[in-house]
């Protein structure tokens, strides 16, 4: 069973851990090595993560049992607007495939439904495997 937590500052460690894990596997062959980590360090650091917690975004940890598969952020009103952006959604190798990131799209669908949202939006590159993941989901290419 996945269960959905938001996540807290205590939580940054986690975030980071998976983004490490799973950001070679994702953009491996998209990004070079040194762009990997720049984006990295630019994105997950302590100082990146907290901001991010203390502003807009909301995080949010999958877990099945007590072991952590995946996180997903999100920000409503994203741009002023009745939107809630999806920004990140990551989940462990050896997770895909279990429903974690369908429970998190459901989370955010969720989340979106509460504040009136009237579209959730997301980038996503074009080389990514994701966007097959994605569209089975319901999201449809836009731009």
């Amino acid at each position: 069973m996945i269960t959905i937590s938001q996540a807290t500052r205590k939580d940054i460690p986690i975030i980071q851990e998976i983004a490490h894990q799973t950001w070679p596997l994702t953009y491996g062959s998209i990004l070079s090595s040194a762009q990997l980590e720049y984006m990295l360090d630019l994105m997950y650091s302590d100082n990146s993560l907290l901001e991010q917690l203390t502003t807009k975004s909301m995080f949010f940890l999958a877990y099945e049992g007590k072991t952590c598969l995946g996180f997903s952020s999100c920000e409503n009103n994203y741009r002023n607007n009745k939107v809630t952006r999806l920004h990140k959604i990551y989940i462990l190798p050896q997770a895909q495939g279990k429903g974690v990131g369908k429970a998190l799209i459901e989370n955010v669908i969720g989340i979106a439904k509460e504040n009136q949202s009237e579209v959730i939006s997301l980038n996503v590159n074009k080389f990514n495997k994701a966007v097959s993941f994605y569209k089975k989901l319901g999201f449809e290419i836009v731009a």
